[in-house]
Formats: C-alpha cells, structure tokens, sequence
C-alpha cells in the first residue's frame, strides 16, 4: 500500500496536484519534545465501525478524533486484540453492529470480562474483570497508580533480563503521566531499544482515592467523579504524547460496580483484574496475572516480585497480555 501512496505522489506531482500528506503514511503518531496535553488531540468519540484499506487489511474503529485539524481512528484488530493509530482517509469505514463485533476474539473477551463479576461486596464488586490467562506462563502487569515516588527502574531490568522484548502491560493513569514525564519517556526508550513490549493499559485519569472512606463511595465510585471522563482523557493523554492506548481497562483499586462494568463494555474495552495481586499475599501460579506497582508506592509487591522469579514460582515464560483471553 505504501509503494501505491509513493506511486500516486509522483503522478500526482507531475500532473501538478497538491495531495494530502496522509496519503503517503497512514500510520500516525505524535511525538511532542515536551509533555503534551490532552488539548492536543481533540473530537475524541467512541464508535464502532468497521473499516478496510485500500489493500484488503479489517480492522474495527473504536475511536475517531482530529489531531492538528486531521482525522485519526483507533482501530483495533479484533483477533490479535492490538491496537494501533491510523489517518482516517486511508481506510473506508462504514457503522458497524455490536453484534458484528461479538464474533470476533475482541467481541468474546470484552464479553467474558464484562460478565465476570468477582466478588460481589454490598454496593461494589471486587477484582471483577480477566484475571486469568489461557496460557500457561505468568501475565505481568504494573499499576502506576499517582505517585510523587520514583519509577522503580529495576524491576523492568529484572523483566529485561529474560530476554529481548519482555513482555510487561502497564495500567496508566494520567495523573501519573503528568507528573513523570522523564520516567515515561525512560519507558518508551526501553520499548524502542527492543528490551521491552509494552502494552498501555487505561487505570483512569485521576485514579481517584480517599484514604477513610469505604470501598463502596470511594475509587471510581465517589462522588462527583465522571467515569467516562476518566477513561477517554486517558487515551487522549496517552495518544498526545506519543503512545496508542489498548484495549484492556483495569479499575482503579480493582473496585467497580454493574454500571462501571457497563461503561467499559460500552467503550470496548476488556477489564482487567489479577489473581496474583503480589503486595496482599497473593500466589501466582500458571496463566496468572500478576500485579504489582512500580511506582514507588508498594515496595513489598516488588521484593516479593523478585523472591518469587527468582524461585521460579512466577511461571515462565512471561505472556504478552494480548495473548490472555481464549
């Protein structure tokens, strides 16, 4: 396609015409020099549509924005479950049906992880969502959570010691972003060099928390607190500044409600728990997802991260958390 796009230039230039600049790329991203904020990328919509290239490649749009006065769609691929940003004039998408999406591999897992309710406490639900894999190795995510502590450098140098490109999903919340934009971009570079897979999971914008009140009115579920704002702004944020955001949710303190679990389903969005929540003594075990926080603020998940792989009890080898619903 892309040899089609230089072809069309050419011809286009000798003929005299002006053509856009999408036309020679469709792939796109922002990369500011500082960090950017979400202002950057605006008309950010859900949808669902069903959109194809001029090459015969599928994919499902699941967002539309304009960035720079361009229009852009988040489109996702319904079996491998990636994500990626695209120019919206290089593909032709029409409205798409919920149930169009459901038979796809992306369609089951935002199915199964909205009906899996966990525990079921009076006005919330605990640790609802995915939080086991189909495969046999350990699933490893890291919560950053806001946080005035430092990244915690040397856990990703323990996932970078089991190879090239190890696999890691971070659950981002913007707060977070904003307030450490050198260790973000630390990151990326570790994503770039080829040392580590990184796969951005949305954790809300403000990740909102109060330390006395209840489970049940605190987390997502206080007062005054927009949940769709606190999604969408963080995939604006994200795509803002250089990075495409995932299909894969994870609640806040993993606390949620029936109706939360219906905006994220709403969004197409798969929500994530764990079954190895290390920090509370948590046991991990094959297909396990695995959560600890690397942002400074729970150094015992850390310490007992680094017991665990040591001993082999954290299953090998780590998975791709693309690779956890059946």
């Amino acid at each position: 396609m892309i040899f089609l796009h230089r072809l069309v230039a050419a011809l286009a230039a000798l003929a005299g015409l002006a053509i856009p600049a999408q036309a020679a790329d469709c792939a796109f991203r922002l990369k500011p020099a500082s960090l950017a904020g979400i202002a950057a990328v605006g008309d950010y919509r859900p949808t669902l549509q069903a959109c194809t290239a001029a090459d015969g490649a599928r994919a499902f749009a699941i967002r539309t924005m304009t960035v720079g006065g361009e229009p852009v769609a988040l489109l996702a691929d319904p079996e491998a479950l990636t994500t990626r940003l695209e120019r919206a004039a290089c593909w032709t998408c029409r409205d798409a049906t919920e149930d169009e999406l459901a038979s796809t591999r992306a369609g089951r897992a935002i199915a199964a992880s909205a009906e899996a309710p966990g525990i079921k406490h009076r006005g919330f639900l605990e640790n609802a969502g995915m939080t086991r894999g189909a495969r046999v190795g350990a699933f490893v995510t890291g919560d950053l959570c806001p946080s005035r502590r430092p990244l915690d450098r040397g856990f990703f140098g323990e996932l970078e010691a089991t190879g090239p490109r190890a696999p890691v999903a971070l659950s981002i919340s913007g707060l977070w972003l904003e307030r450490h934009a050198a260790d973000f971009r630390w990151l990326e570079g570790q994503r770039d060099s080829g040392a580590l897979d990184i796969v951005w999971v949305n954790h809300t914008y403000t990740h909102p928390y109060w330390r006395k009140l209840p489970d049940a009115s605190n987390y997502l579920l206080s007062r005054r607190v927009d949940p769709e704002r606190e999604i969408l702004d963080t995939e604006r944020l994200l795509i803002a500044n250089g990075e495409t955001p995932s299909l894969f949710f994870r609640f806040p303190g993993l606390v949620s409600s029936d109706p939360l679990m219906r905006t994220v389903r709403r969004f197409h969005l798969v929500t994530l728990g764990a079954d190895a929540w290390l920090a509370i003594n948590q046991k991990p075990r094959p297909g396990s997802i695995v959560l600890v926080h690397p942002n400074g603020n729970e150094p015992e998940g850390l310490r007992r991260f680094a017991a665990d792989f040591a001993q082999g009890s954290i299953a090998r080898p780590l998975e791709p958390l693309t690779a956890a619903p059946e």
